[in-house]
């Protein structure tokens, strides 16, 4: 039987060390700079500040600033050049200092980013991650509490993903940046100081179209799918934790890939459960839940004992008062209660 040394317990212990979300973000970005060459990150106060939530710490003195590069406040303008960048051979990651900043960059996106390849009839490919801080924090005002996935999700061309994890955010930013495709990258507010033991530098997540596994099944069980994402996960777990003391099962899906869904994993997870619960920090109107359901109602109609449930923020700004602010995105009690309606009355185990 072969000897384990010391020396082999603190690779394994270093290997296993939880590390925070935004660490692992910047871990992601460092091993694929140095993978290679042609990987840049652009934006405001991205270099010698390190980021508005420290992805990017410390990476000028290792790349310089010409591969991590400070740019003017002006994301029109620094959104474009990062896109031509793409279509020249590289493969940037602009980081958006607020994702409702980006708003200011929509024409880039919406006409350049996610068309060139086609319209230029595959003459061109446009491999660039755009990714940054989004999402409803703790009293932030409405400007800044932006849910973009819902303005994004119409721009054919473009892949949308949510982390939620410290190791699903480094294997999906890594399989981002390695993609020839225009990526939408979405990062909490409020998950940056999440912590978790990440994978290696050969770890990635799933982003082909083709390929299943792109979600992550939280939960296998059986009397209900709840589909969520991003922080809204954490928020179902709580959830969950009471409704199995009443004696409920849910299963619990993130769906990580936003646009496309993974809808082999879905349907087989409504096949399974027959109920479907949709809980997302979206807008209802015209938000990632409005689309799943649609999807699920459409093409699973008879497979369902019970009307897709969408739980989704209020159709109001964000509001900067705490309470206010609680009242307009889902809390867990929602949850519990949107299941209980669901399935019947409170089960009672013996």
């Amino acid at each position: 039987m072969a000897r384990c040394t010391r020396g082999m317990l603190q690779v394994r212990a270093a290997e296993k060390k939880e590390i925070m979300m935004w660490e692992s973000l910047r871990e992601a970005t460092d091993e694929e700079m140095e993978r290679d060459a042609t990987v840049c990150v652009m934006g405001e106060d991205v270099g010698h500040y390190g980021g508005s939530y420290k992805v990017t710490l410390g990476l000028y003195k290792k790349y310089g600033d010409m591969r991590i590069l400070d740019t003017p406040i002006c994301e029109n303008g620094f959104m474009g050049m990062g896109i031509g960048a793409a279509m020249t051979g590289l493969r940037p990651i602009v980081e958006g200092m607020n994702m409702g900043f980006l708003l200011l960059a929509f024409n880039q996106i919406s006409n350049n980013c996610g068309m060139l390849h086609y319209t230029s009839g595959g003459q061109y490919s446009v491999p660039i991650v755009i990714r940054g801080p989004g999402g409803v924090g703790r009293q932030l005002g409405a400007e800044h509490s932006q849910r973009l996935e819902s303005y994004f999700q119409s721009i054919p061309g473009v892949q949308l993903v949510a982390a939620s994890t410290a190791k699903n955010a480094k294997a999906l930013l890594k399989s981002a940046i390695r993609s020839n495709n225009p990526i939408i990258f979405f990062e909490h507010v409020l998950l940056y100081n999440v912590k978790g033991i990440v994978g290696g530098k050969d770890d990635l997540q799933t982003l082909k179209q083709m390929e299943s596994s792109r979600v992550t099944i939280v939960r296998r069980r059986t009397d209900v799918s709840i589909f969520t994402y991003s922080r809204m996960r954490y928020v179902v777990m709580q959830a969950v934790a009471e409704l199995e003391k009443q004696g409920y099962n849910p299963e619990v899906i993130d769906l990580i890939s936003l646009k496309p869904f993974d809808m082999e994993t879905i349907s087989k997870s409504v096949k399974k459960t027959r109920h479907a619960v949709i809980v997302e920090e979206c807008m209802k109107t015209g938000g990632i839940g409005a689309s799943l359901s649609a999807i699920i109602s459409e093409s699973l109609f008879d497979e369902l004992d019970h009307q897709v449930v969408r739980l989704s923020s209020q159709d109001v700004p964000t509001a900067y008062a705490f309470e206010l602010e609680a009242a307009t995105i889902v809390q867990s009690s929602q949850v519990v209660a949107a299941v209980q309606s669901m399935l019947g009355k409170v089960l009672v185990t013996v």
